[in-house]
């Protein structure tokens, strides 16, 4: 999004509309998209693609282990023990790094196309993202040298999309976005209405209001897993033909990877497809016939799952499918003819929508979604509502009655399930002394992945509470607020000891008298009015002030009756980068890409180079009454021509080794003697 560029998706530098997500290196050259993942056949450890199952894993999960069995990439772990991948000549790249370069290629992309220089983002992540996941896709935006606006779920960037351009009534309209991409199967519920832009003005504006109602997902099912399973026929063939296990030959498991997408379009529309690989492995030509049906019952146990997670967002939402209005289909697996199949059995054909681009719906909303967080832009006012897929609780030790009873941990469910995003709770505890929050996933999100976010220290409570005492506090008590972030990322955003202190003065009595209030009784009517609006934590324990939620303003100025308490947090046991990380990781790109720099420069000297010689050498050759040989002299062409022939022969021994300024200078050198010629 640019202002006076159309908006439409980027092209890449072959004008195609769609980039494979890959990067890969053939020898020196860093390739992008198709041409990246074309070389896996040859360099089958220098293509990488599928790196989002490896955001954030853990480097003994099963995400792990099933990127295993469907890339030929080699992998090791990290000091973070997350995923890093080998080159063949031993360089190492951690996924960060690896996606980084492909946000990096897609700037340059756009800055080409907007002519001026692109620092913001906004990135679409699928709803069931943990905050391991998110902070990875953050820590690449970051090394690739930009700056993340926001996040947003990708059936909600496609149902801002689908909004563009219609109008709803104020009473919700309800449909489900069902996502097939190629990692998993995604559905949210997402309700449409009418809404007033501005409830305090005049103005009969209205604005479009989006709220997801809720979500189902399935991770292991996608057009992934339908390739892995095609190419798991083709490799059972060819031992059977052929005698020979091709398992354990690289490139030709790469090669079958690709032929598998390839066959699994052709079967979208097709009854059979023939399998045809040249030299893929023993110098064997493989060829074999493939028929959907086939291939469909290799993917029997894969029908109930297509349509589940329409039915857990409906849950999820406490809604029917008599409350939805249409089904859109996006993604590209969708068009898989059993996926079809299985979701219209589900729904219904009547409710089947085929309205938005399967391929480009989430990245134009997204987009939109981004240009109205800028005010560079006039848009349609889109507002909407996402929500959190887990339960996220903290968890802490209640503070022992004597030195030689044990602490109980008290778990209490800050935002359920279903939370909205931009959410604010407040939790009140009666401490003495300094203690820990964490705060973690009530259940196991992705087996093998970790269940604690952070653990922040709440320090300095006995000073404060003290200087709380003595100016008068009664009761004094400290307070956590904690943030569910419009991205999705939970933090705890302060932690104050609060008191109320009584003014006996006659202006403090009058102020009561009058009504005025006093801090403490605005809180408390602050409260109230949240807690209508947002569900509160009524889990409470023995010595512990039941939670509550409550809104924290903006910016809130000092008063005597609140002092600020030391944070000090600590990361998951699979923490995002650190700052030093990412800028190690930012440098190595740097040089990368100045080296590249530098290469297209040696490129362009020398085909300039090259260009004038040939050109010079075709008018010396010309015969006739040329233009150019009015314009010059016979001692003037002869002492080009011995020039000429100098500058080649030069080029043909020397030019393979030589340096950009080689090719200027010798360039420079020969336009010396031909300036006397308009025509050079």
């Amino acid at each position: 999004m640019s202002p006076g560029v159309p908006f439409d998706v980027l092209l890449d530098k072959s004008s195609k509309r769609k980039i494979l997500s890959t990067v890969g290196w053939k020898k020196d050259d860093r390739l992008f998209g198709s041409d990246a993942f074309n070389i896996a056949g040859r360099f089958p450890t220098d293509s990488f693609s599928s790196l989002k199952y490896l955001q954030a894993a853990p480097y003994d999960s099963p995400a792990v282990s099933f990127y295993t069995s469907i890339s030929t990439a080699d992998i090791l772990p990290t000091a973070r023990n997350t995923v890093a991948l080998k080159r063949s000549d031993g360089t190492e790249w951690s996924v960060e790094e690896l996606i980084a370069m492909q946000l990096a290629y897609v700037r340059e992309l756009a800055e080409s196309a907007a002519g001026e220089k692109v620092s913001d983002v906004i990135l679409t992540v699928p709803p069931y993202y943990t905050q391991h996941e998110r902070d990875a896709v953050v820590d690449a935006v970051e090394v690739a040298g930009m700056r993340t606006l926001a996040l947003i779920h990708d059936g909600t960037a496609v149902a801002v999309n689908y909004a563009m351009t219609r109008a709803f009534a104020e009473q919700p309209e309800y449909h489900i976005i069902y996502d097939a991409g190629a990692s998993s199967i995604r559905a949210s519920v997402a309700a449409f209405s009418a809404i007033p832009a501005d409830a305090k003005s005049s103005k009969k504006d209205i604005a479009t209001a989006i709220a997801i109602k809720g979500i189902g997902y399935d991770r292991s099912t996608g057009g992934t897993e339908l390739d892995r399973r095609l190419r798991e026929i083709l490799v059972n063939d060819f031992v059977k033909k052929h005698k020979k296990d091709i398992r354990a030959d690289k490139r030709g498991m790469a090669k079958l990877w690709k032929e598998a997408g390839r066959v699994k379009a052709i079967l979208s529309a097709n009854a059979d497809a023939m399998a045809s690989v040249e030299s893929i492995a023993f110098d064997i030509d493989y060829r074999s016939k493939i028929s959907r049906s086939e291939f469909e019952t290799a993917c029997k146990d894969l029908q109930l799952k297509f349509a589940k997670p329409i039915f857990d967002a409906l849950s999820n939402a406490g809604l029917s499918l008599d409350n939805i209005t249409s089904v859109i289909l996006t993604g590209g697996s969708s068009r898989a003819p059993m996926i079809q199949t299985a979701v219209k059995a589900a729904v219904g054909e009547s409710k089947i929508a085929l309205n938005v681009n399967a391929d480009e719906a989430a990245v134009l909303g997204a987009a939109l979604h981004g240009a109205g967080l800028s005010r560079q832009f006039k848009t349609k006012d889109i507002r909407i509502t996402d929500i959190a897929p887990y339960d996220i609780q903290v968890s802490y030790h209640s503070e022992a009655k004597s030195e030689y009873s044990k602490p109980r941990t008290i778990n209490t469910l800050v935002f359920p399930a279903g939370s909205k995003f931009g959410s604010r709770k407040t939790l009140t505890f009666r401490r003495k002394d300094d203690f820990s929050l964490k705060v973690i996933y009530k259940n196991t999100p992705v087996p093998g992945y970790p269940t604690d976010l952070l653990e922040v220290e709440i320090s300095d409570i006995p000073e404060a509470l003290k200087n709380l005492t003595e100016a008068g506090a009664t009761d004094p008590v400290v307070k956590a607020t904690l943030v569910l972030s419009e991205s999705g990322f939970v933090t705890v955003q302060d932690a104050v000891a609060y008191g109320e202190i009584k003014d006996d003065s006659i202006a403090g009595k009058l102020k009561g008298f009058f009504g005025a209030g006093s801090s403490s009784s605005t809180e408390a009517e602050t409260e109230r009015e949240t807690m209508a609006r947002s569900e509160s934590v009524s889990t409470s324990a023995e010595g512990e002030v039941p939670s509550q939620a409550e809104a924290t303003p903006e910016k809130k100025a000092p008063v005597k009756d609140t002092i600020p308490l030391g944070l000090n947090v600590k990361l998951s046991s699979v923490p995002p980068m650190s700052v030093s990380q990412k800028r190690t990781a930012r440098e190595r790109l740097q040089a990368i890409d100045r080296a590249e720099a530098s290469m297209r420069r040696r490129e362009e000297a020398r085909n300039s180079l090259e260009g004038y010689l040939y050109r010079v050498r075709d008018l010396l050759e010309e015969e006739g009454e040329t233009p150019f040989r009015k314009c010059s002299k016979e001692a003037e062409r002869d002492t080009m021509k011995e020039k000429l022939e100098e500058t080649l022969s030069w080029l043909h021994e020397h030019g393979d080794d030589a340096d950009t300024r080689d090719y200027i200078s010798r360039r420079t050198a020969l336009e010396s003697v031909a300036t006397s010629n308009p025509l050079l």
